[in-house]
């Protein structure tokens, strides 16, 4: 071809120069597109793994929550029907005046923060204000904070006045139960396990609530039975001990079984989620939680067996209740072994708590002491004596522990600050409680009076009855009225 029949070079290059343009364009734009959708992407997943963790929170809740109903027909089982309507009332005014208690200070004092919180007490959000919104934790918290209120109306039963039980379930919500939550559980507490400078090798490990809401109830429990005496009939003066049977085992037996499926919540939910492997852990800690109510359960049925001659109902239930206590602190640090011999241990504590009790003329209708403080702080003891090297890291985050459980050969170094746990919670508790019952008792008087003792709580502070068809067709407001002004008399229904 002649080279005055060539094109142009120029237009060639600009004809390229704008192809490279549209290509290299695309590809921008192909780029910014693939980040904007992988950015949405991004934006996506954090929101769904946020959902799946705040309805697994949630729902915990809700079955801690549940509990209060196994509670409720624990121990309405475990005492005399004229009683029933008494102890439900209490039970739901755990929750009840729990919940604003929580709201207006115990959560502040617990997990509050403004500016920085003490090592002793939170110090923010009461009234849940601050630019709150984590609501999840706070509902979650409520729920625990509701348990340890709840375990103290059992062990005080049939004699404690209603107007001195509003007093102290309070005072338990409001203060004592929130400032130990915040020594271990918050991390800014001077116990905790998730302080950037922990006491001892790692602080307190309890997962879930074997020190803080069990031994606190517990605690609690003891000193306000002891506080308001024993039931009239109970001890004899030649030491006998008499029996005082509660009017229904299938109502107990029911409130057990709801209190084991509320626990999952309880233990499981202690995760306070289900992403990044913690799936696997409260998997892991379901197993072991269930593992244990079931060896204490069958040890304490054993015991009484060998030890009484009868397998007892009562016991053998307490003997559950006692191996889910005993694993709420070391559920998800120990291997499911070692979750068998820790309730096989709950169990015996069972049988030989309440005898201890009945030896020291302590009433406790419901066996709360021994369930709740005594197995409390056998559990809170056993993480430092069975935790697992590999739990430790993936529960609690501990980076190669040198310091694990004392039986697997990791040293003394957690035990003792078990132990340290123990005690500080034991004396604040007891303290506090202390003053908290003697207030009351010199302020209002914590006992009723022997008479309205003899014809039940039921009517004598609510003028109601749970069964009144089978009272005889009495005048429960009539009854009120006789205590009220000292004509009761003498051919009431007062055994029922």
């Amino acid at each position: 071809m002649p080279k005055s029949a060539e094109p142009p070079p120029q237009p060639v290059r600009r004809s390229h120069a704008r192809l490279i343009g549209v290509v290299f364009g695309a590809i921008a734009a192909l780029a910014v597109g693939t980040s904007v959708a992988g950015a949405q992407e991004a934006d996506v997943l954090a929101d769904l793994t946020s959902a799946i963790d705040t309805a697994w929170l949630l729902l915990a809740a809700v079955l801690v929550l549940f509990m209060q109903a196994g509670f409720a027909l624990v121990e309405a089982g475990f005492i005399r029907s004229k009683n029933v309507v008494n102890i439900l009332m209490k039970n739901v005014l755990d929750v009840t005046l729990g919940s604003i208690a929580y709201w207006a200070i115990g959560f502040g004092l617990a997990y509050g923060v403004s500016g920085s919180a003490s090592a002793l007490f939170g110090n923010g959000h009461f009234f849940l204000t601050g630019e709150f919104s984590d609501y999840p934790t706070w509902f979650f918290q409520f729920a625990f904070a509701a348990t340890a209120a709840t375990i103290v109306s059992g062990a005080m039963a049939e004699r404690t006045k209603f107007a001195g039980y509003l007093i102290y379930t309070v005072a338990i919500t409001a203060v004592i139960y929130p400032i130990v939550s915040h020594w271990i559980w918050d991390g800014s507490g001077w116990l905790s396990a998730f302080a950037e400078d922990p006491i001892g090798d790692y602080g307190v490990i309890d997962f879930a609530g074997s020190t803080v809401v069990h031994s606190v109830g517990g605690w609690a429990a003891l000193v306000g039975a002891i506080m308001v005496g024993a039931r009239r009939g109970k001890y004899g003066p030649d030491g006998r001990v008499n029996p005082i049977l509660g009017h229904s085992m299938p109502l107990g037996m029911l409130g057990v079984l709801v209190l084991w499926i509320g626990w999952y919540g309880f233990n499981a939910g202690s995760t306070l989620g289900l992403t990044g492997g913690l799936a696997a852990i409260a998997a892991r800690v379901a197993v072991t939680t269930t593992l244990a109510a079931g060896a204490g359960a069958s040890t304490a049925m054993l015991v009484s067996w060998l030890r009484y001659g009868k397998s007892d109902l009562s016991l053998t239930l307490n003997g559950l209740l006692g191996g889910l206590v005993a694993i709420t602190a070391p559920t998800a640090t120990v291997a499911p072994w070692a979750a068998v011999v820790i309730g096989i241990v709950a169990g015996v504590i069972i049988v030989f708590g309440v005898e201890l009790l009945d030896n020291l003329r302590i009433d406790d209708p419901v066996g709360a002491v021994p369930v709740h403080l005594m197995n409390g702080m056998w559990g809170t003891l056993a993480v430092g004596l069975f935790s697992e090297r590999a739990y430790l890291s993936d529960a609690f985050g501990i980076a190669d522990p040198t310091s694990y459980g004392l039986l697997l050969g990791g040293g003394t170094g957690m035990v003792l600050t078990q132990l340290l746990g123990i005690v500080a919670v034991a004396a604040w508790a007891v303290l506090t409680s202390l003053i908290l019952f003697g207030v009351i008792r010199a302020v209002i008087g914590l006992r009723v009076s022997s008479e309205e003792e003899t014809i039940g709580l039921d009517v004598g502070e609510h003028g109601s009855e749970a069964y009144p068809e089978f009272t005889g067709g009495r005048d429960p407001f009539a009854e009120t009225i006789g205590l009220r002004t000292g004509t009761y008399g003498a051919g009431s229904s007062a055994g029922l």
